[in-house]
């Protein structure tokens, strides 16, 4: 009798088990997936180690919305117009890997940089110095962050140019600046339809949609003033079937080399809505 008991406790719990993995992978197919912040591309809005959750149903679901893309279907379906200024994840055009960039230009739109200034449609947004941007250099996962004020040592203060930036529909949002690099003067971009242009907040720290990569050279060089900025990783235009989801939360954040250091815990990062 005894053995028997002791066979259906472990059968309940195996069952148990795979109800809850069942569970998380509905879930994560369909409503949020986790993401990590492995590059310092999205400072100061998001920073390196922080692990958030992103909304997968925010833009309806493409295959991109599937893990290993399995959803058994085509294109996209109950498809929801992004909004400028939103923090989305996206699979890269060309390799497949999550990126996750700010929203900058729709559909139509003509995007320009010129001496670090954002124009799009043929107005220049406005740009708010804001207080300096500090942090310790430091590792950061498996980087280190660039710095504005030169060569610093380990453990002293990383200085960069902060301003606030409004975009066309109100929504302000920090940037930075570190020194002046061939990405703050671009050609003028004009966005296809169905597809995004997308940058990082780090602008001089941030591989977007101001460069190609070598097989959007030819399919999109109609779409630009003059030659194309290329970089072998580079983002370029973002067709809407490649979205994958919204950032909404910071979870968990940490400093330094691991996530799982908990004296490196930003404990005021947690649980912070993303903006």
């Amino acid at each position: 009798m005894a053995s028997k008991k002791s066979e259906g406790g472990v059968l309940d719990t195996l069952k148990t088990v795979v109800y809850a993995l069942l569970l998380a992978g509905l879930i994560r197919t369909l409503f949020f997936q986790p993401f990590y912040i492995p590059s310092g591309s999205m400072k100061p809005t998001l920073l390196v180690g922080d692990f958030l959750f992103v909304n997968k149903f925010a833009y309806g679901y493409s295959a991109e919305s599937c893990p290993l893309g399995l959803c058994p279907f085509d294109g996209r379906i109950w498809f929801t117009e992004p909004e400028r200024g939103d923090i989305v994840v996206f699979a890269h055009p060309a390799n497949g890997t999550d990126y996750i960039k700010r929203l900058i230009g729709l559909p139509g739109d003509t995007i320009q940089m010129q001496g670090g200034r954002l124009i799009i449609n043929g107005e220049m947004l406005p740009l708010a110095p804001a207080e300096t941007f500090e942090e310790i250099y430091e590792d950061q996962q498996a980087t280190r962050p660039q710095c504005a004020n030169g060569t610093v040592s380990l453990g002293a203060i990383c200085q960069k140019e902060q301003f606030v930036e409004t975009l066309p529909n109100g929504v302000e949002h920090m940037v930075l600046n570190i020194a002046d690099r061939s990405s703050d003067n671009t050609p003028v971009y004009t966005v296809p339809e169905e597809h995004y242009f997308f940058m990082g907040d780090n602008r001089d720290n941030s591989i977007d949609s101001r460069f190609f990569n070598r097989m959007q050279i030819s399919e999109f060089r109609t779409s630009l003033s003059g030659p194309p900025a290329f970089n072998g990783g580079g983002v370029g235009f973002v067709h809407r079937d490649l979205l994958i989801g919204k950032a909404n939360l910071v979870v968990l954040s940490a400093a330094g080399t691991s996530l799982f250091k908990p004296w490196n815990w930003r404990l005021d990062r947690f649980f912070e809505w993303v903006e």
